[in-house]
């Protein structure tokens, strides 16, 4: 596999192509990691950078609570205050079984997406092999005169 340009992309931190705006996988993740239990929004985050691969190392935490939030409002999480005697105050997310069911269909969904990244990948590594077409019509121009010249 070639590496031309690669070094030049890894100097655009919000390029798409290092994986970092994964953002409909937080969905999935926040379900996955709360089907074990609740938990409080850092330890979320926490155990959702241990999760192969998810958001491209530690997610955002302001990420995250937005992602909450909005979940909560469609009735996918639930959250409670833990107010312990020492320390501060902390919300405590919850899967509801609305939860549940949207992650059984992000099983669905992510079996049918990687399916589809297998064959993208397929494709862009083929796009990246040394022997794939000329890719501009410019290319096919000077193919044709080359064959032409040696008749």
């Amino acid at each position: 596999m070639s590496s031309i340009g690669i070094g030049r992309m890894s100097k655009i931190p919000d390029c798409p192509c290092l994986g970092g705006t994964l953002d409909k996988l937080i969905q999935p993740a926040i379900l996955a990691a709360l089907s074990h239990g609740p938990l409080h929004g850092y330890k979320l985050a926490e155990r959702m950078s241990e999760m192969t691969g998810c958001c491209a190392g530690k997610p955002d935490l302001s990420g995250v609570y937005r992602f909450l939030k909005a979940m909560e409002s469609r009735r996918l999480v639930v959250s409670s205050w833990d107010t312990p005697e020492k320390g501060h105050a902390r919300r405590l997310f919850q899967i509801t079984p609305e939860g549940e069911t949207c992650l059984a269909k992000w099983s669905e969904t992510l079996e049918a997406y990687q399916a589809t990244l297998s064959a993208l990948l397929q494709q862009v590594r083929d796009a990246m092999s040394p022997k794939r077409r000329p890719r501009s019509s410019e290319s096919n121009k000077q193919r044709r005169r080359s064959s032409t010249n040696r008749e």
